[in-house]
C-alpha cells in the first residue's frame, strides 16, 4: 500500500511517500481502506519529537480518517464489510497512523460515520470537535445555561468549541479578529469582541458582569491574569493550546472565586471520553450543525508539504484534507 510515513523524527522533509507492507488487523481491531485523512498541528508536534510518544518505524504519520471497513477481528464486533467509519485517535502511543491506503484501528478507537455525511467534511472536522467537545465539557463542566468565554474563537478548534456550546445551551462569548466576527456570529455566539482591540477585556466583562463561568483559550495566548479576572465564582479555566507559554498566575484571585484552571490535550484522552464525543459529534455531523469553514484537499503524496505549510503559516481556519489514490 502508499502511505506516507517517516523513518526518523525531524522535519518535513524526513516523509517519505511510497510502498508500506499493507497491515494486519489483530483479534480487536478494523482493517480500514482510509478514503482520507488530514493534518493537525499536533502530527507536526509528533513529526518532529516536540510531542514525545512512543514511534514504530516505519511510522506512518496522521490522527483522523475516514474509510471503509474491509475485515474484522474475531473480537471487534460491529462493524460489518463496507460500513464508512471514522477514527481521530490514531499515531499515538505505538499506534500506527492513518496517512496510508489502509490503516488498522482498534474497534473501540472506530466510530461510524451517520448516512448522508460527506467523509472529507466529516474527517476535517473530527480532530477539532472531540478538542472542543473534551474541554467544554470534560474538563470544563460547562452545563445548559452558563457563560462561556470562547477564545481564538475563528480557529478549527474554537470554531467547533462556538457550535458546540451553543448546542449545548450555553451563552457563547467569543473573541476574534474583526475580520472573522460574522463567521464567528453565525455559529451562534452572542457577543464577539476583537482581540487586538485593548478594551477587550472591559468589553468582555461588561457583557458578563457577574463573571463568566467557564474560559476556554483555544489560541495558546493563556493570559492568565485577565481570565481569572473574568471569572465567576467556581469559574473554570480550560488551557488547551500554547505549549511553550509561560503566563503569570494571580493565584491570590483564583482561590478567592474557587476557581480552578485545567490543562489537556487530546491524546491522553481515555476510549470511553472519546467515544462520549464521538457521539456528540455524529449528531450535529447528521443535523448539518457542524462544518469546517473551508476544506482544500491535497493529494496524500503531498503530507510532507503540508506538514511544511501548517507549521510556516498555520491553517487559519482552513482544514487540509489529503485524499489517498483511488479515494
Amino acid at each position: 500500500m502508499r502511505a506516507a510515513y517517516i523513518e526518523e523524527l525531524g522535519p518535513p522533509e524526513a516523509i517519505h511517500y511510497g510502498e508500506l507492507a499493507e497491515p494486519r488487523p489483530g483479534p480487536t481491531d478494523v482493517l480500514v481502506d482510509v478514503l482520507a485523512t488530514t493534518v493537525n498541528p499536533v502530527d507536526t508536534f509528533v513529526r518532529s519529537g516536540v510531542f514525545s510518544t512512543p514511534l514504530p518505524f516505519p511510522f506512518v504519520i496522521g490522527r483522523d480518517l475516514v474509510g471503509r471497513v474491509v475485515e474484522s477481528g474475531a473480537g471487534a464486533t460491529g462493524f460489518t464489510t463496507g460500513d464508512l467509519v471514522w477514527s481521530n485517535s490514531l499515531g499515538h502511543e505505538g499506534r500506527q497512523g492513518a496517512a496510508a491506503e489502509k490503516a488498522v484501528v482498534a474497534a473501540d478507537r472506530l466510530y461510524r460515520l451517520p448516512a448522508g455525511v460527506d467523509p472529507e467534511t466529516a474527517v476535517a472536522v473530527v480532530h477539532p470537535a472531540a478538542t472542543a467537545y473534551l474541554g467544554l465539557f470534560t474538563h470544563g463542566r460547562v452545563r445548559a445555561g452558563e457563560t462561556v468565554v470562547v477564545a481564538g474563537a475563528a480557529g478549527n478548534v474554537g470554531s467547533a468549541m462556538v457550535a458546540l456550546a451553543v448546542w449545548a445551551g450555553a451563552r457563547v462569548i467569543a473573541t476574534a479578529r474583526q475580520r472573522d466576527a460574522a463567521y464567528v456570529a453565525s455559529l451562534g455566539a452572542s457577543e464577539v469582541f476583537d482581540y487586538t482591540d485593548p478594551a477587550a477585556h472591559e468589553l468582555i466583562r461588561k457583557a458578563a458582569p457577574d463573571g463568566v463561568d467557564a474560559y476556554l483559550d483555544a489560541s495558546g495566548t493563556n493570559d492568565l491574569a485577565h481570565s481569572v479576572d473574568l471569572l465567576a465564582r467556581r469559574g473554570r479555566i480550560v488551557l488547551l493550546a500554547g505549549a511553550r507559554s509561560r503566563p503569570v498566575l494571580p493565584a491570590g484571585q483564583l482561590y478567592m472565586k474557587d476557581g480552578s484552571i485545567a490543562g489537556f490535550v487530546i491524546s491522553h484522552a481515555t476510549t470511553a471520553e472519546l467515544a462520549e464525543a464521538a457521539d456528540a459529534i455524529n449528531h450535529l455531523l447528521a443535523a448539518g450543525l457542524l462544518c469546517p469553514r473551508e476544506i482544500e484537499v491535497r493529494p496524500l503524496s503531498e503530507a510532507a508539504e503540508v506538514h511544511r505549510r501548517i507549521e510556516t503559516t498555520g491553517p487559519h481556519g482552513t482544514r487540509l484534507v489529503l485524499r489517498t489514490p483511488g479515494a
